[in-house]
């Protein structure tokens, strides 16, 4: 059962991670503001699908990541633990590179962005659900700031998981 749900986990996290490039890359060409407009093209229409997707998608894999207390090591600091995020910073001022596992600084990277992309679909969904109202323009501005955020914390976690892969080929 426990393979099953490490497989399971790995194709959400593939499928969020193409989902979410797309949606970021598409992204300049969305021509939607208060509401999708009436001429809206595929792309448009794109977004939201996928968008939606990637809400369901992003719970789903949360809590495959967070369960039998997995939620310790991306979120040590909501467990009361700074230290090994700690011990990590003070290591990247040395230039050794933080480890992989055991609740540092790139396991709370992978939270944060786990974080970060659920709360980007929430309000895009708010946004969609706001349609036509005052609010919608509100619930659109946070969603980019938090799209723009996401794309930061992506590139972050291609350079943490890219430093391990040559890590691992140099040992």
């Amino acid at each position: 059962m426990a393979t099953l749900l490490a497989r399971l986990s790995e194709r959400q996290h593939l499928a969020l991670a193409l989902a979410s490039a797309a949606l970021i890359l598409t992204s300049p060409w969305i021509a939607m503001a208060r509401r999708i407009p009436h001429g809206a093209g595929a792309l448009d229409y794109g977004h939201v699908g996928v968008g939606f997707a990637t809400l369901l998608l992003g719970m789903t894999y949360g809590l495959s990541c967070t369960k039998n207390g997995r939620w310790r090591s991306y979120f040590p600091w909501a467990a009361g633990d700074f230290g090994a995020v700690g011990r990590d910073l003070v290591g990247l001022l040395r230039a050794r590179l933080p480890a992989a596992e055991g609740g540092g600084l790139f396991a709370a990277l992978e939270g944060l962005l786990l974080v970060v992309l659920l709360a980007t679909a929430a309000t895009g969904a708010a946004w969609f659900f706001a349609q036509g109202s005052s609010a919608a323009l509100d619930w659109r501005h946070y969603h980019s700031l938090l799209a723009r955020g996401l794309a930061a914390l992506i590139i972050l976690h291609v350079v943490s998981v890219s430093l391990h892969v040559v890590d691992f080929i140099r040992d």
